[in-house]
Parts: structure tokens; C-alpha cells; sequence
């Protein structure tokens, strides 16, 4: 568990600091106190966060902050003030504050600033990766192995796992998962993206299990125009800082929507079975990703449905498309029928299968494989970064 203090001069806006940390089960004891800076020289027992207001850090408080900073090196502290000047930032800087937040407080901001101070405590290790399913072509099953890749995630490694619905005109991703009717989607929450914070997004979300959770696209194809590229980078955003694994399943159309969130991606899936029309498909689409500069390493080819002896080789596929595959999973008609039938994710149902088990390789396989470096608050809020 992680404590926090609140210190501030003024009782409303340490009322208003209080609550938006309430309801964090990875938060523990939250003290608050209002008053000037030589309140934190009564701190006696030095927390993990320590979180005051500008007019406190200005009138002696960043010294205070030094001092403790000093005493107590694992402390993370942050500020939230009106003042953003670049002198101010600088000196807090200098006197060891690791965020310095904006006044009133965006609900996304504060939430990834307390996120970054778990990571700093322990509590969580790094930014959440990205993985985006696209289908070359429709038919490809896609969907199905984006969420019960997903659901392998969650199982196998026992990490925090989002999947996101994309395919904002007809997706249904929940039904392969999930016989619970989603109580909201993702047109709602573009909807309310402006009070959007890890509460909300979680709220939003149908939980398939304790650490899978999934939102749902649009109910309705007509409300899929609700969604926008900068709804979906701040929903991702988000999601990255309070999961360690967000799966992505898009759309086959390159919109705007599904760049964005192939932009933000870590490792790219395009999924196609051996078949012309599909490798005519996926030669197309591999051309577009790669003249958007995505590197080999993010594109990572998936072949569904293989089966061997099939009339176009894998080796042939892969010297028409240029590149290597980089997984395949077998041919299981029955069970994967069965599966999407009665909206049990399969390696639930069956997790001897060979899809089952090529599941668990693949999520294996791209766990570890992704690390990511973020620039320090200070030269993100100078637009240095």
C-alpha cells in the first residue's frame, strides 16, 4: 500500500485533492492537513506521495520540499498551482518535485501523475504496451484472437489486461468473451471524455475477469461519428497508465481513428489466412503501414486458419509479402465455433486446443518484449520531449 499526505492552504482545494484520491484500493493511509509550509515540517513519518498547493510551494514550501526531499530520497512529491512559468518549474525541479500540475486539475493528468508514483514505489512497474489486431481482410478472425488473446494475457502472466473495441460502425468483440450486455460503450465515453480518469474508464468497462477488462464498441453503427482520433489517444493514454497490457482490435479501414491508435501501438498485428485474396489483401496494407514509417519490428504478421499442405505455402506467402510471419494458429473449426457460440472465450473452453495453446505462446511471446522511456514531467510540460 502507498501513503499519501495532502498539504494545502486552502481547505477547498484540499477537500477537492481528498476525494479525487479516494476509492484507490492501491493507495492506504491518506492523510490531509491544511495550513502553511511549516506544516510539513510536522511531518514526523515521511510518506510515499506528498501532494501541495502552489501558494504553499511558493511561500517556503519548495525549501521545506528540498529539505525533505534530502531526508527522505524515496518521497515523491507534487504540486498542483496555476503558476506555470518556466522559472517556477525549474525550481521546483530543482527541489525534487516530480509533477507539477495545473490548477484546476485535469481528472487524466492527475490520475497519471499518481500512476507514476506507484511505479516509482513499486506498485507498478512500467507503462502498460499496446497491441493492435487489424484483419487484412474480413474473414481473417481477427477479432476472435485479439480477445481471447487478451484473455490469455490476463491468465497466463496475471497482469492488468484493457481491450479496447475499435471498430467503432460493427464491433462485437464482447460476444466472444462475454454473455453480459455492456451497460455503456465507447461513443458514451468519447461522449465524456472531458471528465474521462481511471474511475470512469474503469466504470465503462465489462469485466471478463478481475484483471480483463473490455469496452465495448458502439452499440448503435450511427454513434460510431462520436468517435475522434483525440478521444481515442486520450483513452489510450489513459490506459497505458493504469494497465499493463491494452489490446486493441480495429477496423480493416485505415481511418483516422484506427492510425491514431496504430501510431500508438507497440507491436501491430495484421491477420490473414493463406489464401490470394488475403495475401492480395495483406500485400496492399503492409505497403500503407510501412510507408507511415512503422519499423519491421512493430508490424508482426499473423497467419489464422493454417493448415499444412495447404496450396499456397507459408514460404511462398512470406516471399510475396517480403516479410517473415511471424505466428501461426492452426485450424480448430470445432472448437473455435463452439467458443464463439456460446461467448466463451476458448482457451476457457478448451485449453488443450491447439489454438489454446498457440494463444498462450503468442501472449508469451510479446510480453517481455516491449519496453518504453517517457521524458521527465519538466521537459513534457516545456514541449521538449
Amino acid at each position: 500500500m502507498m501513503k499519501v499526505a495532502v498539504v494545502s492552504s486552502d481547505k477547498q482545494h484540499l477537500q477537492e485533492i481528498t476525494n479525487m484520491l479516494k476509492g484507490d484500493p492501491e493507495l492506504g493511509d491518506i492523510s490531509a492537513k491544511e495550513g502553511g509550509a511549516r506544516v510539513l515540517d510536522e511531518i514526523s513519518e515521511a510518506p510515499d506521495l506528498l501532494i501541495i498547493n502552489g501558494a504553499l510551494a511558493e511561500n517556503g514550501g519548495l525549501d521545506r520540499l528540498e529539505r525533505l526531499g534530502h531526508l527522505h530520497p524515496k518521497t515523491a512529491f507534487i504540486i498542483v498551482t496555476e503558476n506555470q512559468s518556466p522559472e517556477f518549474l525549474l525550481r521546483a525541479m530543482r527541489a525534487g518535485v516530480r509533477e507539477v500540475l495545473p490548477s484546476p486539475i485535469p481528472g487524466e493528468q492527475f490520475h497519471a501523475a499518481i500512476a507514476c508514483a506507484k511505479k516509482r514505489s513499486g506498485l507498478l512497474s512500467a507503462d502498460g504496451k499496446v497491441f493492435a489486431f487489424i484483419p487484412c481482410k474480413g474473414g481473417a478472425g481477427a477479432t476472435f484472437l485479439a480477445a481471447n488473446f487478451g484473455y490469455a494475457l490476463a491468465g497466463i502472466e496475471g497482469k492488468k489486461v484493457a481491450f479496447l473495441d475499435l471498430n467503432a460502425q460493427f464491433g462485437d468483440a464482447v460476444l466472444f468473451v462475454s454473455e453480459q450486455r455492456p451497460a455503456t460503450d465507447l461513443a458514451v465515453l468519447c461522449r465524456e471524455i472531458h471528465r474521462l480518469d481511471a474511475s470512469l474508464l474503469a466504470a465503462s468497462m465489462i469485466s471478463v475477469l478481475p484483471n480483463y477488462s473490455l469496452l465495448a464498441a458502439p452499440e448503435d453503427p450511427a454513434h460510431a461519428i462520436q468517435v475522434k482520433a483525440q478521444h481515442v489517444e486520450t483513452i489510450l493514454r489513459l490506459a497505458r497508465k493504469n494497465y499493463d497490457f491494452v489490446v486493441v482490435d480495429l477496423e480493416r479501414s485505415l481511418d483516422a481513428v484506427s492510425l491514431q491508435a496504430l501510431d500508438m501501438a507497440d507491436m501491430v498485428f495484421p491477420v490473414l489466412q493463406l489464401n490470394f485474396q488475403f495475401i492480395r489483401d495483406a500485400k496492399r496494407l503492409l505497403g500503407v503501414l510501412r510507408s507511415l514509417g512503422y519499423s519491421k519490428s512493430k508490424i508482426n504478421l499473423i497467419v489464422n486458419r493454417y493448415r499444412k499442405g495447404s496450396e499456397i505455402e507459408l514460404a511462398d506467402a512470406e516471399k510475396t509479402l517480403g516479410t517473415r510471419v511471424f505466428r501461426k494458429l492452426p485450424n480448430s473449426y470445432q472448437a473455435v465455433a463452439a467458443s464463439v457460440n456460446r461467448g466463451v472465450p476458448i482457451v476457457k473452453l478448451a485449453p488443450n486446443n491447439p489454438v489454446s495453446k498457440s494463444l498462450y505462446e503468442l501472449s508469451r511471446a510479446v510480453a517481455p518484449q516491449v519496453t518504453r522511456t517517457n521524458g521527465s514531467w519538466l521537459s513534457r510540460m516545456l514541449g521538449r520531449a
